[in-house]
């Protein structure tokens, strides 16, 4: 049972409940069990409550006994990034210079949501120290590897979420993209992620990276990732820059298919990026996909230039916020990578970071522009797949930071946009591939539409690619 229970879609375990066929205490000992299986391996999780989390399934089955489902997500095990809140649990952030101690008296909105819906909150996740980089590595946790190959990396910075959902260790898991931080583990662990437009999942304490930060789902099919978010997208009044009641249920939004929608296909941003062969050729297949199931697809770029350096200034200069109050004995325990870019952040004047903000509005702009043309833009999520474990860039590429091999993520940070990675095969070496796709802001219904399509598609053809 445990090994069906562990490959069973977030809906599926619902469908479960509701027909008695088992319970979330068998969900979730077999969640909890995986855990112990495959965590050694992986690194995926800093903290697993298994005590308060059959405590929190026995509540569910016996709400199921009586035919009360507390919510849309009773009984189903979720696991949390360790940059968001859970009452209960300390909240490290992946650093040594946060303590243990403390009240921990409070949930940040989404796990609010969850935990108001029935979720089962099995634990917190991975994270590399305040989310700051593309992988996942910290001085405190350690790395966090591959589910197709534990020597590589498992992306990051959600890279604990997404190697447990990939693993089986939980349908869902929330975690937040500042810069790809949800879509690159997506890609390079070979399951679906999503980061909503800004502000559709309410965040608090706000994030010191600004209005570049989102949460968003992991989980294996985006029809699961909508789910999630018909529960976590509700506002709370502790984030004002949060966006009102969404206009529907993203559930709802899933069916219709792609046939009509305007694709515009840019495999390598005007080539800006040089994209390994083996993920050039799995997203063209894809989009060829999307092309026979209705979609009008064009070769075309968005035409914009690498927003790189007003991205490094407003992320550089939050992360120098984040340890503004750290003393110099605290600061020698943080990542030396991180450490480096406080300094340099440190530096930049406001005018600078004005100037960041002028060329961030100029590219919202010119996406805005190019929406009224296209309903959607199609990239590869990451140029390459998962590199060595418990390092920065791959080595040999001559690259300096994270950015540099991310570049088809973080614009769509700078301009705020619905993003989601979506598993579209393997390469030569069996690591994954991913296929982004961009729509305009508060078009995240289309997002999840074209992930759901492509999904459907490929199970019809008996050839899924949720291959985790």
């Amino acid at each position: 049972m445990t090994s069906v229970l562990i490959g069973l879609t977030a809906q599926d375990l619902i469908e479960g409940y509701r027909k008695g066929e088992f319970s979330p205490v068998d969900a979730t000992r077999a969640v909890l069990a995986r855990i112990e299986e495959t965590d050694p391996a992986l690194n995926a999780f800093v903290r697993v409550d298994a005590e308060g989390a059959l405590a929190r399934a026995e509540a569910s089955a016996r709400r199921w006994r009586e035919g009360e489902p507390m919510g849309l997500l009773d009984g189903v095990p979720v696991s949390v990034k360790d940059i968001l809140l859970q009452r209960g649990a300390p909240t490290l952030r992946g650093s040594k210079t946060v303590s243990e101690q403390g009240s921990w008296d409070e949930d940040s909105p989404s796990v609010a949501r969850l935990r108001e819906q029935g979720a089962v909150l099995v634990g917190k996740t991975t994270t590399p120290e305040f989310g700051w980089k593309g992988v996942t590595d910290s001085p405190l946790s350690g790395a966090t590897r591959n589910p197709y190959d534990t020597s590589r990396t498992a992306g990051g910075s959600s890279g604990g979420s997404a190697a447990a959902v990939a693993v089986g260790a939980g349908p869902l898991s929330l975690g937040t993209d500042g810069g790809g931080s949800v879509r690159i583990p997506a890609a390079f662990c070979g399951i679906f992620g999503l980061k909503p437009t800004y502000g559709r999942v309410p965040l608090y304490p706000s994030s010191a990276f600004g209005t570049l930060a989102h949460v968003g789902p992991l989980a294996r099919t985006a029809a699961d990732a909508a789910l999630m978010m018909d529960v976590i997208s509700g506002p709370d009044p502790r984030d004002w820059s949060a966006s009102g009641p969404p206009s529907g249920g993203f559930r709802d939004a899933l069916h219709g298919g792609v046939r009509g929608l305007r694709v515009a296909y840019s495999p390598t941003l005007g080539g800006q990026v040089a994209v390994r062969p083996d993920v050039a050729a799995a997203v063209r297949a894809a989009v060829t996909r999307l092309a026979e199931l209705g979609a009008y697809v064009e070769e075309v770029d968005p035409d914009f230039t690498d927003p790189v350096e007003a991205f490094h200034t407003l992320w550089f200069s939050g992360a120098a916020r984040v340890v503004q109050h750290l003393p110099a004995s605290k600061r020698q325990l943080l990542d030396p990578g991180l450490r480096e870019i406080c300094t340099r952040g440190a530096r930049y004047s406001a005018l600078d970071y004005l100037a960041a903000v002028d060329a961030r509005m100029a590219l919202g702009r010119r996406m805005g522009a190019f929406h009224s043309t296209y309903d959607l833009l199609v990239t590869p999520t990451v140029p390459i797949t998962a590199f060595e474990a418990g390092v920065e860039v791959p080595r040999g590429s001559g690259l300096r930071r994270w950015t540099g091999w991310t570049p088809f993520t973080y614009p769509f940070n700078l301009t705020q946009q619905p993003a989601a990675s979506v598993p579209v095969g393997l390469d030569k070496g069996g690591l994954p591939v991913g296929l982004q796709i961009v729509a305009a802001r508060h078009r995240d219904d289309l997002v999840l539409r074209t992930a759901h399509t492509l999904y459907e598609a490929e199970v019809a053809s008996h050839s899924s690619p949720n291959t985790a």
